[in-house]
């Protein structure tokens, strides 16, 4: 299952299948772009709230790999106005509150509270200094392909 967060709603959708893409044309995702005005203090703040550095770092883009994924920060996009409002990326993790608390220590505001959706599914969203939303979930049922 994923989630997604929608005018307060969470959305549950299933996801079946073996890993097999069949013919599928996505490949699926890969990279989340935040907007990041002030590139280096982002750079900052995310190294220290992903505890890595990034794999690419130049003044008009800097990029994390998480965990095969890629986070990058781009200095030219505009954060969504109000904070917080677009598409949110839920990033998977073993314990939701601890994060979003260690999110919240590092300077992150809270957007939507840690609360269980249901079947186990954990999930909260805070804002970053900059006022992109970083959602944190945890879904036992969904598991990343190796």
């Amino acid at each position: 299952m994923a989630g997604m967060l929608a005018a307060g709603m969470i959305t549950l959708v299933a996801c079946t299948g073996s890993g097999d893409r069949g013919d599928a044309r996505f490949q699926g995702l890969q990279t989340v772009v935040y907007a990041a005005p002030d590139l280096r203090s982002a750079k900052r703040w995310y190294t220290e709230a992903l505890g890595i550095e990034p794999y690419f770092d130049e003044e008009f883009y800097v990029g994390f790999n998480v965990g095969g994924y890629e986070l990058a920060l781009d200095p030219n996009r505009t954060v969504a106005r109000p904070a917080g409002a677009g598409a949110i990326v839920y990033w998977g993790v073993d314990d939701v509150e601890e994060e979003l608390n260690r999110l919240l220590s590092l300077g992150a505001r809270q957007h939507t509270p840690f609360h269980d959706v249901g079947g186990g599914i954990k999930v909260g969203t805070v804002l970053d200094p900059f006022g992109n939303a970083i959602g944190l979930i945890f879904n036992p049922h969904f598991k990343n392909p190796d």
